[in-house]
């Protein structure tokens, strides 16, 4: 076993598991928040050029998610098996699964650039587009062709936080998104690049990033990329996909969530229906970010644990994590169901969105009640993830995704008439159940890996 000289954030990392999920999940949520503004701000912008944009980044939407999916299941598997090499204090192992990490990077930007930047018309068809796919292919083929720039920070801020080094992915994270909102409006409007302008902002925004996370890792980090240094290893490939593929393929589930939502939104509501869903949808992913914060966090917490084989911790961090995840959402939700009339005003300030206010107010008011049983889902699943265990997650997500959310949202859209109400009630009730079934599910193995004492 390797000798390690541990840093300032391994040794929080490997110490009390509440305050180092804390640790790591105040900085990272300050900064996914300022990220989400990528989103938000595109959304934001691009709602001045009319309801056929905001469609038509509705429509790329599911298939960024397909995209960003696999790049934060790669981080996540990074995060996992990083996190327990350096639980073990074997940290010549820990950095050659980073550079393994990095190899697959390649790999995977490879097949996104080769799918999606050259047929993403031809999907956006498949999916219903409409008059919204030729501007959703402008749009698309600028954002996938920088896939290298998404998968690779991404895989980077996996392997930061695997270190427990989040304060350096915040700063990362922080100065991509303030750059993108520097950039929107002047693409957008000021150099007249339209809908093409506001995915080349976040394109520019992620190269800087990427450049500085290069610079982070050249300078002082615990793990360093040194090519010298990686040895090929089918093991270490085996376990950063066990979590990676699996919580990739979680994403595309949600991708295939928005697909398939925004398929019966045109059945019922047709394309005012998929830009209410679009634009407002913003609102309610700014609202998890805390909660994916402290499930992201949970996945280094979890995976130190297993490597330094305190078994116990597990249960107390995914306890922890839930509890103060509730006293988030409880006062996120509250703030969203009763400010929905006012934040609505930031999609539908312009006159071809205008009649889009109570729709999108609505929305958010009934959407927002999803949010009181997000932690009890994203805790269990990450414990999983921490653990190795990406398929009991994925199917989790499969069970959530496909059996409960699209279901209802169908069943009382359609059959029952509610229209895009009941829409948006299929994905509180799909949620709700879906959030149990994971607590449950995680409840039963930790008591059963406890009793038993080993994984």
């Amino acid at each position: 076993m390797a000798e390690v000289k541990e840093t300032k954030e391994v040794s929080t990392l490997l110490g009390d598991p509440k305050k180092a999920l804390l640790n790591l999940s105040v900085p990272t949520m300050i900064a996914m928040v300022i990220t989400s503004l990528y989103s938000l701000i595109n959304g934001i912008w691009v709602a001045g050029l009319g309801d056929l944009a905001l469609a038509a980044i509705g429509f790329v939407h599911p298939v960024f998610l397909i995209v960003m999916g696999f790049s934060n299941g790669l981080g996540s598997g990074a995060t996992a098996i990083i996190s327990r090499y350096i639980g073990a204090k074997d940290r010549k192992q820990a950095g050659n699964a980073a550079l393994h990490s990095i190899f697959l990077t390649i790999i995977l930007t490879i097949i996104f650039t080769a799918i999606f930047a050259l047929f993403i018309e031809q999907i956006l068809t498949m999916l219903g587009a409409g008059a919204a796919a030729s501007l959703g292919a402008e749009y698309g083929r600028i954002l996938f062709g920088g896939s290298i720039f998404i998968v690779f920070s991404s895989t980077a801020y996996g392997i930061l936080r695997a270190e427990g080094n989040v304060l350096k992915a915040t700063y990362t994270m922080l100065f991509g998104a303030l750059l993108n909102i520097v950039l929107d409006p002047l693409f957008i409007y000021y150099l007249d690049m339209g809908i093409s302008g506001a995915a080349l902002a976040t394109i520019i925004s992620l190269i800087c990033a990427s450049l500085l996370l290069l610079y982070w890792f050249k300078k002082d980090t615990y793990i360093r990329f040194r090519v010298k240094d990686f040895v090929y290893s089918n093991k270490l490939i085996k376990q950063i996909l066990s979590v990676g593929l699996p919580a990739g393929t979680e994403f595309l589930m949600i991708a295939i969530l928005s697909g398939s939502l925004n398929v019966i939104l045109m059945m019922v509501s047709g394309v005012d229906g998929v830009a209410i869903y679009t634009a407002s949808w913003r609102i309610i992913m700014m609202a998890m970010v805390p909660i994916m914060a402290i499930g992201i966090s949970l996945i280094a917490v979890t995976g130190a644990s297993l490597g330094a084989k305190k078994y116990e911790n597990i249960n107390i961090i995914h306890n922890y994590g839930i509890k103060i995840g509730m006293i988030i959402v409880i006062i996120m939700a509250g703030t969203i169901f009763l400010l929905a009339p006012y934040i609505s005003y930031l999609f539908t300030y312009s006159p071809g969105s205008a009649n889009l206010q109570a729709f999108c107010a609505d929305f958010l008011r009934i959407v927002s009640i999803s949010l009181l049983f997000l932690p009890l889902g994203v805790s269990s699943t990450s414990i999983f993830k921490g653990l190795g265990r990406g398929l009991d997650s994925l199917l989790i997500a499969i069970v959530r995704v496909i059996i409960l959310e699209i279901f209802f949202a169908y069943v009382l859209a359609v059959p029952l008439g509610m229209g895009q109400y009941g829409v948006w009630w299929g994905i509180v009730i799909g949620q709700a159940l879906g959030a149990i079934f994971a607590y449950l599910w995680s409840k039963r193995y930790i008591k059963k890996l406890l009793s038993s004492g080993k994984i």
